[in-house]
């Protein structure tokens, strides 16, 4: 039986090769990613499908029954569970890490030649349905970016794809994933050009589209025609209240601030804590008691967004201990301030407690919060009457421009959720006034950050870009004939006669470099015979302007050659010599993957 099985997977695997062989001999590469895009779509839109279907039946199943007259004790069981149960699926089920999903996708594209996992096609999906069901405050839709680009680097394995081919499936998952979870085909392709920084050629843009657009038809086909948030334009926008509109985008770009610096406090406090038993401890109660007290913050948060629009305002305190007071100005007015500061504690409490979520749907709950709250206290106090809820949806645009540092995005994403196209002129203000406030003080946006820090983010600058694809280890030279510190100049000119190099490390026993001798500077007595016994190598070496250690990033190689003048720089591992990285092997290295990844 077992032969028998081993002869069918031969053959299955021969007919694969053959088809392989067959494809590359008879189908355009151009013509194949297309193809490929269409399949990445199809599965995205299916993966999104899935996770919200999970996520709706697990929230439907623990909360259909709760009162929304009085707080419910419940919820401060349901977060705890649902963040251990994550954590034990993540730890002894996955036994890898899957949060940051975004992140990870940037690190993959930037570091790993845009490979990803097996696993990660349905790992995520699985942890965050969990995760978001039971109560935790954070997004599919940095999971569902994860499973989609997973999906896209694999099936590009397997038909044996270039990496830069893998890099626009990649971006095409991602951008399924976002087309299917919010049926939103553009922004998904902005998603993609913006946030993962794939650049936008001829060979991208249409794979792109068409993954996108195949993930938005399979959502419409299973879902309907229905924009996932209605909102009714009911109260037109009028030019005299553009002046507003660009106050509210500097509010929307400080609010953008504190969301990423307290994501990124909270962050590092939970990487304090050490142990993973006591950060789902630890944020376990954190988001318990917040979701107690604060019930909107319960899952993505997205009937409170529907509220705000429709403009039921009074039922976001519905489930909570304050139901008896939803009809004082001043205790709503409370009641969103709080949300809006808090989410981004509610969040960083989920995925530092060790739950798997994004913060892609807490950017668009701060942001709705944010904007009505403008209008609303602007309302209260001056009696201005602004159209609380075409500020929400502003401010729904704003922030997530702001936090993903992706003001086109942010506007086309809000439109096509709700179909708001005729606040188009507004939306494009509060967001590009928002993302200009918070690029003031954050280069980078919520995603890129941790990756920027440590040299390993892959830009949307062409030279940089490639500048992170390239590797030391990959560009060093070891044809350099070593010589030792105690031979004399007789021995280093025979040394010199062995070398087609002007070049000479000096190293001791040990291996360890000391210093170079370079042909230059020793032109003037290496033809004395008469100092052939007198001189010795470390009478006449010097020392290297700086040196460059293996592992290092290429962007720290050439500010080391820019500093120093130097057009060859010695390479050590532990102070012990390795060989030498030259600027011109560099360049050719660079001219080629730049022509590589520039192809159309």
């Amino acid at each position: 039986m077992v032969a028998f099985i081993q002869k069918i997977g031969d053959s299955f695997q021969n007919a694969f090769m053959s088809l392989l062989v067959w494809r590359e001999h008879h189908v355009k590469e151009k013509t194949f990613v297309i193809v490929l895009a269409l399949l990445v779509g199809v599965l995205g839109g299916v993966a999104a499908l899935v996770l919200k279907t999970l996520i709706h039946l697990i929230s439907n199943f623990l909360t259909s029954h709760l009162s929304i007259s009085e707080g419910n004790y419940l919820f401060l069981f349901y977060p705890v569970a649902g963040i251990l149960l994550s954590s034990l699926y993540v730890k002894y089920v996955v036994r890898d890490n899957i949060s940051h999903g975004v992140t990870r996708v940037l690190y993959a594209i930037s570091q790993n030649k845009s490979r990803l996992k097996k696993h990660n096609m349905y790992t995520s999906v699985i942890a965050s349905s969990i995760t978001i069901g039971f109560g935790g405050s954070v997004g599919a839709e940095g999971p569902i970016v994860y499973t989609g680009a997973a999906i896209g680097s694999n099936l590009g394995r397997v038909f044996r794809m270039s990496p830069r081919i893998l890099m626009i499936l990649v971006g095409c998952g991602a951008a399924a994933g976002i087309a299917g979870i919010f049926k939103a085909p553009i922004a998904g392709m902005l998603f993609t050009l913006e946030v993962l920084m794939i650049d936008l050629t001829t060979v991208s843009v249409m794979p792109l589209l068409i993954a996108s657009i195949t993930a938005a038809t399979v959502a419409y086909v299973f879902t309907g025609y229905d924009v996932e948030f209605f909102f009714l334009q009911s109260e037109p926008f009028v030019t005299g209240r553009i002046p507003f509109v660009v106050l509210l985008g500097v509010f929307l770009g400080f609010v953008s601030l504190y969301f990423t610096r307290t994501m990124n406090m909270m962050e590092n406090f939970f990487r304090t804590l050490g142990s993973p038993w006591k950060k789902v401890a630890v944020g376990g109660s954190i988001l318990a008691l917040l979701v107690f007290l604060f019930p909107p913050l319960y899952g993505e948060g997205y009937s409170s967004i529907v509220d705000l629009l429709s403009g039921h305002t009074s039922s976001i305190v519905n489930s909570s201990i304050f139901y008896k007071d939803r009809e004082q100005v001043w205790w709503i007015l409370g009641f969103i301030a709080a949300l809006v500061l808090l989410k981004a504690f509610a969040t960083s409490a989920t995925n530092g407690g060790g739950g798997v979520g994004g913060t892609f749907a807490p950017s668009l709950y701060v942001g709705c919060m944010a904007g009505f709250f403008f209008a609303y206290f602007l309302d209260t106090i001056f009696d201005l009457d602004l159209s609380t809820k075409n500020f929400a949806l502003m401010g729904m645009a704003g922030v997530m421009s702001g936090v993903m540092h992706a003001p086109l995005m942010g506007i086309f994403l809000t439109a096509e959720l709700t179909g708001g196209y005729d606040l188009f002129l507004p939306l494009l203000i509060s967001s590009t006034i928002s993302y200009g406030t918070i690029k003031f003080f954050e280069p980078f946006s919520i995603y890129t950050m941790r990756l920027a820090r440590e040299g390993k983010l892959l830009t949307h600058h062409k030279d940089k870009a490639v500048l992170t694809l390239l590797k030391v280890n990959n560009v060093i030279e070891n044809d350099f004939v070593a010589v030792r510190p105690e031979m004399n100049l007789k021995e280093m000119v025979n040394a010199i006669s062995k070398s087609s190099r002007n070049l000479f490390p000096v190293v001791n026993a040990e291996g360890e470099l000391l210093g170079v001798v370079l042909l230059d500077e020793i032109r003037n007595i290496m033809f004395r015979p008469d100092l052939y016994k007198r001189m010795f190598v470390n009478q006449f070496m010097s020392i290297p302007p700086t040196r460059v250690e293996v592992g290092e990033s290429m962007d720290t190689v050439m500010k080391k050659f820019d500093d120093t003048g130097a057009w060859n720089l010695p390479v050590v591992e532990n102070g012990k010599y390795v060989g030498f990285v030259s600027k011109s092997k560099i360049f050719n290295s660079y001219r080629r993957v730049l022509r590589h990844y520039s192809e159309d």
